[in-house]
């Protein structure tokens, strides 16, 4: 016997199991025996609470795993949505790093091109002076004859006279 009253509820699946070990551990032994007196309907009654907290605590425990397993969803979820954005990021880097190194081959394709074009436009140039200048050298010694000319006949008269 227990100095609980059977009529006392104990407060959840906890306290209804410490009230159970405090009636069996306040029993009156039997002499010469392990066994104990324990009253019955007080251990019923314990055990009926037992019953109606199980479902309650069951219930609160399968909600806790249920916030937990939508938690760790969620939580994967956003895991995977990052992972998903890095390798995309990555890939977009890789891409972009690609595209540079082409454009920058490509100019210096661009510059190489036209150094040697200005280089060869600069030769022609020259070579155009020099056949132009060329030209009016013999155009000037052509005059220059004719001025020599016309002076030494100018010179003749002059000695004529």
């Amino acid at each position: 016997m227990t100095d609980q009253d059977p009529t006392t509820r104990a407060e959840g699946l906890q306290g209804v199991l410490d009230a159970i070990e405090g009636a069996v551990t306040q029993a009156r032994a039997m002499p010469m025996s392990s066994s104990v007196l324990v009253n019955r309907a007080e251990l019923l009654e314990l055990v009926d609470q037992a019953r109606e907290a199980l479902p309650t605590q069951l219930s609160a425990a399968d909600e806790v795993l249920a916030d937990a397993d939508q938690a760790r969803a969620r939580a994967q979820a956003e895991a995977d949505a990052i992972v998903a954005a890095a390798r995309q990021q990555a890939a977009e880097l890789v891409e972009a790093e690609a595209v540079t190194v082409q454009a920058r081959e490509r100019a210096a394709e661009i510059v190489a091109e036209a150094q040697a074009t200005a280089e060869r436009l600069q030769r022609d140039a020259d070579d155009y002076c020099d056949r132009r200048l060329a030209d009016f050298e013999i155009d000037l010694g052509k005059l220059l004859s004719q001025v020599q000319g016309g002076r030494a006949k100018l010179a003749g008269r002059l000695g004529d006279v």
